[in-house]
């Protein structure tokens, strides 16, 4: 409709050009109705775009939260594909990958927001996540470390850095890792958790179960149902004082 009414104007303007020196100011008059509508126009149009992007993002993000990751990805690339530098679709379509296992094509999509915005934690972090699912454990200490470096205080990083370490067993600097993530956040369970398992893979039983009695304390069942099975206590599993957490 827009279009057939900027038609109008410039039929009108033509006339007017014909007449005298008045006819001139209404045809800039005209012209200038013709400029302020296609802008409009354009406004319009973009601002349904935007909306278009937020309502498929939004949609992704209820079926990632609904476990239905097929059908998130389906939307996020809806998304992608009106505005290609929204990062926070690439994020999330990279993490309804990694619960589907996918983890290379995760691990590119991550990339498509890094490439975007280089100062996004959560994209390294996830990123060194799917990773360590592929037993990249160098390639996702890398990971978690620019994470860190753009969020010094994310405890999760610096936990799951402390994870890929102790599988290179790399374990004083593991238990350096576990320890930044308690000093940001002291009642890290799973901090105090992985720490235990760092000593008991060096036998140090002593330490195993200081940190694993500390883990009980912060979140009771759970840690001593973990380690009834945990192959990382192997070395440690028959020792007294390691049963005893046990009971």
């Amino acid at each position: 409709m827009t279009v057939l009414r900027d038609i109008g104007a410039t039929t009108l303007i033509a006339l007017f050009i014909s007449s005298c020196s008045d006819g001139t100011n209404s045809a800039g008059r005209m012209s200038k109705q013709v400029v302020e509508k296609t802008n409009v126009s354009l406004l319009l149009t973009e601002a349904y775009e935007t909306q278009k992007v937020e309502d498929y993002f939004k949609l992704g993000n209820n079926f990632l939260e609904e476990h239905r990751y097929a059908e998130a990805i389906a939307e996020y690339n809806k998304a992608i594909a009106i505005k290609p530098d929204k990062y926070e679709a690439w994020i999330n379509q990279g993490n309804a990958l990694t619960a589907l296992q996918r983890y290379d094509e995760a691990i590119a999509t991550y990339d498509k927001a890094i490439a975007i915005n280089k100062d996004l934690h959560e994209a390294w972090y996830n990123r060194g996540n799917a990773l360590i699912a592929l037993q990249r454990y160098e390639q996702a200490i890398v990971a978690y470390k620019q994470a860190i470096a753009i969020k010094p205080d994310k405890d999760e990083a610096w936990i799951n850095q402390g994870i890929a370490l102790t599988k290179l067993t790399r374990y004083a600097e593991a238990i350096a890792a576990y320890d930044k993530a308690i000093a940001i956040q002291p009642k890290k369970h799973e901090a105090y958790y992985n720490k235990a398992c760092s000593y008991a893979l060096q036998k140090n039983i002593q330490l195993t179960t200081e940190n694993l009695q500390k883990a009980i304390k912060l979140y009771p069942n759970r840690y001593q149902e973990l380690a009834k099975s945990d192959p990382d206590f192997d070395k440690v599993r028959h020792d007294k004082r390691f049963q005893k957490l046990l009971q």
